[in-house]
């Protein structure tokens, strides 16, 4: 793999932005915004490791078991990740956090959430 070295820039590409995105089910947006953005500023050719960044407007899923690793760090908005245990913990601007694939959580996002993220799958 090519050597690159790049800087992650919170607004996505910055000619173009950020793109939308369709990961979130309709059904899951708790607001009647929908807006769902990203930019992959890195991928592997398999796409197996990802780098990016990615906005979702207040949304709830309820995520049976995560289907990849994921590090992020929120940029802005907030999210509550609630494991399976019952456990829940609310991540901010400037947190970073990990959540494992194959992790049963529910994923709550109660503020439009920008956040960085690598993932590994």
């Amino acid at each position: 793999m090519e050597n690159k070295v790049f800087r992650l820039l919170p607004g996505g590409d910055p000619v173009s932005g950020m793109q939308p995105s369709d990961l979130t089910n309709a059904a899951d947006f708790t607001t009647d915004d929908h807006t769902e953005l990203n930019h992959t500023f890195f991928a592997t050719p398999d796409e197996s490791v990802l780098t990016g960044v990615w906005e979702c407007a207040p949304s709830r899923e309820e995520i049976d078991s995560y289907p990849v690793h994921e590090m992020m760090t929120v940029i802005s908005g907030s999210v509550t990740v609630t494991n399976a245990q019952g456990h829940a913990e609310t991540f901010t601007a400037g947190d970073t956090f990990y959540i494992a694939k194959g992790a049963r959580c529910i994923w709550h996002i109660e503020e439009t959430l920008r956040k960085f993220y690598m993932i590994v799958a």
